[in-house]
């Protein structure tokens, strides 16, 4: 379900795109039968365009991937945490607009 610059992310690669990635990262924990992640996904293309080169956006399939999501305390999707220097630095569940996503990848961003 990753388009343009998003990258789907596994248990497997997620400690090298994500944890060692020199860019900040938006880690989208979502499933295939979510509808609000379904939602959620033409804003998060138009922010990986926006933000290609500043801020990588990678997608987790919690059904594909519990492990990861149980390692950070997802019990409901969509949730977006954002990790800088592989750090988690915060975290949004549910749909937001772009405007408010906007914010947090400014502050990610900077």
């Amino acid at each position: 379900m990753a388009e343009g610059n998003i990258i789907n992310v596994s248990e497997a690669s997620f400690e090298t795109e994500v944890l060692k990635s020199t860019t900040p990262v938006v880690v989208d924990f979502w499933a295939e039968w979510c509808g609000p992640c379904k939602m959620l996904m033409p804003v998060l293309n138009e922010l990986s365009t926006e933000y290609a080169g500043k801020v990588k956006i990678a997608k987790v399939n919690v059904d594909q991937n519990g492990m990861l999501a149980g390692q950070y305390g997802i019990h409901g999707i969509p949730a977006l945490i954002f990790f800088k220097g592989g750090q988690p630095v915060g975290q949004v569940v549910g749909v937001r607009s772009k405007k408010d996503l906007k914010a947090q990848f400014d502050q990610l961003a900077a």
